[in-house]
């Protein structure tokens, strides 16, 4: 599953330039330490008990579900009949399934061979979404059949069997009937053994409406007409291989489809809404490259005769991996051509590319239990970009990994509150919630060390040992590296134990020596915290494989080591005095690196002069600026860095370096000098937004098209005078129709007039929202509404995202707009949120927006008070499956607080000294 893209504005981000003094470091200890007891004062450092659960007994379990299903698409209801071949192993006289929202009226147990026995009570568990049905005589070991009449409804909550609201080219509101089963939602349509490891085929037959598109994870092989009404019609699919309960699905509706065949002869279809056939074929194009791409790389065939990829309008994920029925949001699948923008085309690939990872790993082999999600979505996030790099090789994908996943995890990671990526799951309430970036983020970041430890060879040679061993079954993390194991004869499980049973990674500090012609190092190891120093008796270890180069080749290791001690010294042969030593060469090391003053002081040219590869100078930028939010090392010294950047040309760098100042620039809006840092952000982005101008040249690409709307977004909302006007200009001409825009434009165009325009342009935006027939264009407009400055216009903003207008999934980022577009936003969004609790719990009943919902909307602030309110407010309001994103939120805000009172003063001091004698670049 990949869970729709945040707002870009996440809080992100945390080195050093030597060793501190003594004093200075015992001050940062002891700071450290009061940050911890804070933390604890306000009852953030430890989660609360996990529930009571218990998995289903093992004495029956399905070996086929023959289900039929009738939804009615005006009455928002289902009926379903279910036949279960399954298997008593222990005489028994109940049966215990997973059951949700279903009412059951009948059912029966027939013994192979022998009479039915029918059901004589339901006890329904609630709690933990189960029944029992009870039987009047023992059931004996053996197989037979087990027989449910049941009926449910079709909910509007984008989990289980739901209802989807779209309209019709006429512009009739009608409803599909679609599902969402992962993780634990399958026992909403029907009755089931809801677990991982319980895997059974499937025979499912949909009784439609003849003129709706009935799917199925399978082909369909038989469509008749239904006996008692013309106008419906029952369409039986071929059976499924062995499967997991999460990856059935079934949809119903209307929809146009575009398809091909890959060159393995596999049938690709994506379907679309009605009339939007041609929005399907980037994605299709992308599926038919991909499927061979995967069969060859695992060795192993795709297993069905057909895969579909659907785009569906209420959804609340990115995409599904569901085997041969994978469902999108459509701004995860549609692409226009003239009006999609780069970023979005990029998008589709990656998630493309996720989903179909995932009908192998995760769908063929599955994990045994959700403790081991991660190994499905971790390993999926690390080859979507695998994929994408070989369907692609324009965009220079890795390198945007290093900004959009590996430093995302390491944000999260250094919280006290964060987890280890083999989290122990229980209750169904637990699972949603290890959907976050440790599970995917991190889980794709040490994937993509071990296979740069590895090797691409060894690494797939494993790869195929792992998946033609355990297809059609599951597996857990222990068994995926006995494989790596066997293929590479490194010893895989014991480094890997340490990066996915503790939570963290560690400061790699480096000091260096020069003797005669060789450079020596010293290497020590430390767990990076976002407080500042660890403080604890027992710091964890890590195996850290370490790549070093130097300025000699800057493009290879000249050496790489696997670090498995907290100290160790390093001879580096023939090194020359004036040379540069770096570690961590592509930033693929789950570390940050901590150089000595010396170190640091060769290696800074190299930002200036490029001659540091793009993604080193991303990672040196990164591990500075989470150091000093850290208070490790002072924020002034990571501005100066910044300034180093004027020549920069690399996408991927700039928008590293834009978020961090994005965080930095939040941050500062608890201050009276939020202006000042405007203006640093203009002094710095100029230069390149003077270069690049507002239209494409002759010969230019993808990265070019996304610089510049990064650039121009930038200056525009920091309030650039020549940008803001041009901004205006070419706004104007495009809402009267003169010359639209280009769709790269459009999100900084928009972000630009909205933020420094008033109401009349507010309205044109809604005007332009309720026009748009593309989701892709009404979501770059509620992205960018929040960025409106008058209170009146933010309580209309806010009061828009919970209407008919935005879609239930999309209100998340309107109200997260507003959070993150300015001080008295992010005060009326937590109003606004805490005022409409019960609606908006309701509307997603626990489900991951909920987490993602709390986290764009507090993590902003600055006060200490703050987190005792936040805490308060969810001590009253329980949202179980947010429970770690909450106390994360608070440890944030309690780190802001911390980081603001610490540097606030000598930043506004520098910014204050460059406005009197601006630098020369």
């Amino acid at each position: 599953m990949w869970l729709a893209a945040a707002a870009p504005s996440l809080a992100r981000r945390l080195l050093f330039l030597g060793p501190p003094p003594p004093p200075l470091l015992l001050l940062l200890l002891s700071r450290s330490s009061r940050r911890r007891r804070r933390l604890h004062s306000l009852g953030l450092a430890a989660m609360p008990e996990k529930r009571p659960f218990e998995r289903l007994p093992a004495d029956v379990c399905p070996i086929n579900y023959s289900l039929c299903l009738k939804p009615d698409l005006l009455d928002f209801t289902f009926e379903g009949k279910l036949e279960a071949s399954a298997q008593v192993r222990q005489a028994t006289n109940q049966i215990v399934m997973n059951c949700a929202d279903i009412d059951i009226i009948t059912a029966s147990y027939v013994p192979e061979g022998d009479e039915e026995i029918h059901a004589t009570g339901f006890n329904y568990q609630n709690e933990d979404e189960k029944v029992t049905l009870s039987f009047p005589s023992t059931l004996q070991p053996g197989t037979g059949t087990l027989k449910i009449d049941f009926v449910g409804e079709l909910n509007d909550k984008m989990k289980g069997f739901y209802r989807s609201k779209y309209t019709t080219p006429s512009g009739e509101v009608r409803y599909a009937a679609v599902t969402q089963f992962e993780a634990t939602d399958a026992r909403r349509a029907f009755p089931c053994w809801d677990e991982p490891a319980i895997k059974a085929t499937f025979d499912i037959s949909l009784v439609v409406p003849k003129d709706r598109v009935a799917l199925s994870n399978m082909n369909v092989i038989d469509r008749k007409p239904y006996p008692d009404d013309e106008n419906v019609v029952e369409v039986k699919f071929a059976r499924t291989p062995v499967m997991s309960t999460y990856l059935v699905a079934f949809v119903v509706g209307e929809y146009d489809f575009v398809e091909t065949r890959s060159k393995d002869g596999v049938c690709v279809r994506v379907y679309t809404p009605v009339g939007k056939a041609e929005q399907g074929k980037f994605a299709l194009e992308v599926a038919a490259k991909t499927l061979p791409f995967y069969k060859d790389y695992f060795n192993v065939p795709y297993p069905l005769p057909k895969i579909d990829l659907i785009a569906i309008a209420d959804f609340a994920a990115g995409a599904m991996e569901n085997w041969g029925l994978v469902t999108y949001r459509e701004t995860a699948l549609l692409i226009d051509p003239k009006n999609s923008c780069s970023s979005s085309r990029q998008w589709v690939a990656l998630v493309v590319g996720h989903e179909l990872a995932h009908q192998w790993f995760g769908n063929l082999v599955t994990m045994e239990w959700w403790t081991h999600l991660w190994l499905n979505e971790g390993f999926a996030s690390w080859i979507e970009y695998l994929c994408v790099d070989h369907c692609f090789p324009e965009y220079d994908i890795w390198t945007q990994f290093v900004s959009a996943d590996y430093t995302r995890a390491q944000e999260l990671d250094a919280l006290d509150n964060s987890h280890p990526i083999e989290v122990s799951v229980g209750h169904p309430s637990e699972v949603d919630e290890i959907f976050d970036a440790i599970s995917y983020s991190k889980g794709a970041s040490v994937i993509r060390m071990l296979h740069d430890y590895i090797g691409d060879k060894d690494f797939k040679k494993g790869m195929n040992m792992y998946l033609t061993k355990f297809q059609q079954k599951n597996a857990a993390t222990e068994d995926l590296w006995e494989s790596l194991e066997n293929a590479s004869g490194k010893p895989i499980a014991a480094v890997m134990n340490t990066w996915t049973k503790q939570m963290g990674f560690p400061l790699i500090y480096v000091e260096a020596e020069q003797i005669e012609d060789d450079r020596l190092l010293r290497l020590s190891q430390r767990k990076f915290c976002a407080s500042g120093p660890y403080v604890g008796e027992d710091c964890p270890q890590w195996m850290v494989p370490i790549t070093i180069s130097t300025s000699e080749d800057s493009s290879h290791a000249k050496m790489k080591i696997l670090m498995d001690k907290p100290e160790m010294n390093v001879v580096l042969k023939d090194v020359r005095p004036d040379q540069w030593v770096k570690l961590n060469l592509g930033t693929v090391g789950f570390y940050r690196t901590q150089y000595s003053s010396a170190m640091l002081e060769s290696l800074l040219p190299g930002i200036r002069d490029l001659s540091l590869p793009p993604v080193d100078r991303l990672g040196l930028q990164n591990d500075l600026f989470s150091l000093a939010r850290a208070g490790i090392i002072s924020t002034v010294e990571v501005l100066k860095v910044m300034e180093a950047f004027v020549n920069e040309p690399n996408y991927t760098v700039w928008s590293d370096l834009s978020c961090n100042l994005g965080i930095l620039s939040t941050l500062l809006s608890h201050t009276d000098f939020y202006e000042e840092i405007q203006e640093f952000v203009k002094d710095v982005f100029s230069p390149i937004g003077e270069r690049l101008g507002w239209d494409p040249k002759p010969g230019e690409g993808h990265l070019d098209a996304l610089l510049r709307g990064l650039v121009l977004g930038k200056l525009g909302k920091a309030g650039h005078k020549a940008t803001l006007e041009e901004a205006r200009r070419r706004f104007k001409d495009h809402v009267e129709g003169k010359q639209i825009l280009s769709a790269d434009l459009r999100s900084p165009v928009y972000l630009t007039v909205l933020k420094h325009g008033d109401g009349t342009t507010l309205d044109i935006m809604l005007k332009l929202h309720k026009q748009a027939d593309m989701q892709e264009e009404k979501n770059r407009i509620e992205r960018v509404l929040g960025a409106t400055l008058s209170p009146e216009l933010i309580q209309k903003v806010l009061t828009f995202a919970l209407s008919e207008e935005v879609r239930p999934q999309d209100t998340v980022s309107v109200i997260g707009g507003v959070a993150g577009g300015s001080k008295h936003g992010r005060k009326a969004a937590w109003k606004f949120i805490k005022d409409n609790w019960e609606e908006l719990y309701n509307r997603y009943q626990g489900g991951f927006l909920i987490s993602r919902l709390i986290k764009l909307s507090v993590e902003g602030f600055a006060v200490d008070k703050m987190a005792g309110e936040v805490k308060a407010f969810f001590e009253s309001h329980p949202a179980p499956s947010a429970e770690r994103t909450i106390q994360q939120c608070c440890e944030n805000i309690l780190l802001n607080a911390a980081w603001l009172k610490r540097d606030a003063e000598s930043i506004h001091q520098y910014l204050l000294q460059r406005k009197a004698s601006p630098p020369t670049a």
